[in-house]
């Protein structure tokens, strides 16, 4: 970590966008990193390459004022004109300067590095996962008229797996209920009626071409997670990422993001009805078991009413390899187990 005295206002430091223009050779960041550029070509000729634009590593060792080149590169077919880059990173990390504009053509192969100053806080604890981007606005080139790119750094460790995470207990034992709250009023499910439609510590559950597991823990203490951006390892590949669950209040969604080994990533948005009274289909998740009644914090009841755990999921790119997953950033989301389905 860099002494605190280090960092100073962006602004005293007087800082200001260097520019310069280098051969096509120009060097590219290096993975993890994912750029993203529209190529338009014009009717009567081959689709042109599109314009490339990369950023360089982000010391994220703060505090401290972390240099950043990006840069852009004219791979279309004419001269680029116009050219100005912006950079941004986390909200509330000051940028300077704002942006950096070209004077002058960028020839078809050469390239421009904008550099840009960003203020690094001091590292958080446990694991994070930063994104930088950088857009590129132009005339001429290979006539899309702008190209973005964004970075991925991280700091610190996946959890080692799902039960790592855990922080909420939801499933008691109908003799003793006080340790239960899964819905934030002291409310849990009862092992016993769970029990009694498949739902056992350390047993297998099928749901959506997966088979996962229900925690294999004692009843009252923690046995799910209530989702907050966990980031979670989970080795392997497949179809599709099943996520084992139920949701509190009808807002139990948000996005999920896999992370590959080779540094890429992908998003799917997933979703848990209310574990009583919402539609079973809602947010499209679908049924796994109903169980009856619940615990409440006098002991068991509301008998007759059902309360139910579910199953959603997310694709994957079968010809890759997991990593890890980072689990939505909603508390009212409680998963019970995630696996990859063939």
């Amino acid at each position: 970590m860099r002494p605190a005295g280090l960092i100073g206002s962006l602004g005293a430091m007087a800082l200001a966008g260097a520019l310069t223009l280098s051969p096509a050779s120009t060097a590219t960041a290096t993975a993890p990193v994912q750029t993203a550029a529209t190529a338009v070509a014009a009717e009567a000729r081959p689709a042109a390459a599109g314009t490339e634009v990369a950023i360089s590593p982000v010391d994220l060792d703060g505090p401290v004022i972390s240099t950043v080149k990006v840069t852009v590169t004219n791979a279309g077919p004419q001269r680029m004109r116009a050219l100005k880059v912006t950079f941004g990173g986390p909200v509330g990390w000051a940028v300077q300067p704002s942006a950096v504009q070209v004077d002058g053509a960028l020839a078809v192969g050469a390239s421009a590095v904008a550099t840009f100053r960003i203020q690094v806080p001091e590292i958080r604890a446990g694991f994070t996962i930063r994104t930088f981007t950088a857009t590129a606005t132009y005339q001429g080139g290979d006539g899309a008229g702008s190209a973005t790119a964004t970075r991925t750094e991280r700091s610190g460790t996946p959890l080692p797996g799902l039960a790592a995470a855990y922080n909420n207990v939801g499933v008691t034992d109908e003799s003793d209920t006080g340790p239960g709250d899964y819905d934030g009023e002291g409310n849990s499910f009862s092992a016993q009626k769970l029990a009694a439609v498949g739902l056992r510590p350390g047993e297998p559950v099928s749901a959506l071409g997966a088979t996962l597991r229900w925690p294999d823990v004692p009843s009252g203490t923690r046995n799910n997670v209530s989702s907050a951006g966990q980031a979670i390892t989970l080795a392997g590949s497949g179809s599709r990422l099943v996520l084992l669950g139920s949701g509190v209040t009808s807002g139990a969604s948000g996005t999920v993001t896999v992370y590959y080994t080779d540094g890429t990533s992908g998003t799917g948005t997933i979703g848990f009805p209310n574990w009583s009274f919402d539609p079973a289909n809602a947010h499209g998740a679908t049924l796994v078991a109903s169980s009856d009644g619940r615990n409440r914090p006098s002991g068991y009841g509301n008998a007759g009413i059902a309360y139910r755990v579910f199953a959603h999921s997310v694709p994957l790119d079968p010809a890759k390899q997991v990593e890890f997953v980072v689990l939505p950033a909603n508390g009212n989301v409680h998963v019970f187990d995630l696996a990859i389905a063939p």
